[in-house]
């Protein structure tokens, strides 16, 4: 089959690895907008990063308005902020919601229209950016090594920037900068990228060469994130898990999502739930149902997670309840019919994922799906 990957930035990693952050935003030039999540600005981790690039001769300015799930809004803000201040390069510090909200601020630095113009890929990004430095704080996302950059619609429903401008010209793994990340978010973030490994290496834009990231992502994941979530000073465990993270977004960048974030996509559009555990619980509620009539693809996942005998199926759900996910939807979704999740699942910005799905997924299907995801206990 034919198959295409993409190019990968540059990586620095190992404990340790922050340290070189104002040499690599050096190569843009001398200021930089520190886009860091407000948390990481509130227990003094941006201020270290802040110290790190002041030391290399670089300015920097902090941006850290915005939250969870950031608006196409802050997008506008941050570039606002960018250009005024003559950034030359964004440092993007956090999770996925700061590194896609840095990587959107750079591409549409300068350029004239808004954040909401690019969505959906409506139109293409501008061809000149500004310089950007992805530094991820969780081990989840993978959104340091991808072209897209997920967004939040003013209604909260989640929409999408794609392209080559998204992705960074350089990506530093720290896991020393993850020891400070609570169990709960250690696990619904790990689950994450387990989720994006499989869709990967499942989906219908899945390619054998593409796989071999995938499958390691996993076998990682399935090593690596309980001891992670057990003790979150492990940094054995933490920087096997930024690996499994960043493989897995080398992944889903060359072969997308399905089902699963279609599903997890819709939800957090409804109520509020953490991306990971919702992505997760959707796997918990497909996985069987989108392994049927298995070629080999899911075997593999299940090959790569240790579970060949038991089956991805029973293997996903033992990891998930060993690393302590909350399985019912009860508490957040009381009052939610499986009709109106159904129907978010069927919106535009989620019918990528449903097309790209391993399995044709009728509307009939989606609201079997929505069903059994809010009844799961």
């Amino acid at each position: 089959m034919a198959y295409e990957l993409a190019r990968v930035p540059r990586v620095l990693g190992g404990a340790g690895a922050r340290a070189r952050l104002g040499e690599v935003a050096a190569l843009h030039g001398g200021t930089v907008l520190l886009v860091a999540d407000p948390a990481l600005v509130a227990s003094g981790v941006a201020g270290e990063v802040r110290a790190t690039l002041a030391a290399a001769g670089l300015s920097c300015e902090v941006f850290d308005a915005f939250a969870s799930d950031p608006a196409l809004s802050a997008a506008d803000e941050g570039a606002r902020r960018a250009c005024e201040g003559g950034a030359a390069c964004v440092v993007a510090l956090g999770g996925g919601s700061a590194l896609d909200l840095g990587k959107a601020v750079a591409a549409i630095a300068g350029a004239s229209a808004p954040a909401e113009a690019y969505a959906l890929c409506a139109r293409d990004l501008p061809a000149r950016r500004i310089g950007v430095v992805c530094v991820p704080t969780t081990a989840g996302t993978g959104a340091e090594l991808t072209r897209t950059a997920v967004l939040s619609r003013p209604d909260k429903a989640k929409t999408w920037l794609w392209g080559e401008a998204l992705k960074a010209d350089a990506v530093v793994l720290d896991p020393e900068l993850a020891v400070g990340l609570p169990a709960h978010l250690t696990a619904a973030t790990g689950i994450d990228a387990l989720v994006h490994a499989v869709e990967a290496a499942t989906n219908r834009n899945a390619s054998p060469a593409n796989s071999v990231a995938a499958h390691e992502a996993i076998r990682l994941v399935a090593t690596h994130l309980e001891r992670a979530v057990a003790d979150g000073a492990d940094i054995a465990a933490r920087e096997g898990m930024q690996r499994a993270a960043a493989l897995a977004g080398i992944a889903i960048d060359n072969a997308g999502t399905a089902i699963a974030h279609n599903v997890g996509h819709a939800l957090a559009s409804l109520r509020p739930v953490h991306h990971g555990r919702a992505v997760g619980l959707a796997m918990l509620a497909t996985a069987e149902w989108n392994a049927r009539d298995d070629d080999g693809r899911w075997a593999a996942c299940a090959a790569a997670m240790g579970a060949p005998g038991e089956g991805f199926a029973r293997g996903f759900a033992r990891l998930l309840r060993a690393v302590g996910i909350r399985v019912s939807l009860e508490a957040e979704c009381a009052g939610l019919r499986a009709e109106d999740l159904a129907a978010a699942m069927r919106a535009p910005d989620n019918a990528p994922m449903r097309a790209s799905n391993w399995r044709a997924t009728t509307d009939e299907d989606l609201l079997a799906i929505a069903r059994g995801m809010l009844g799961q206990r």
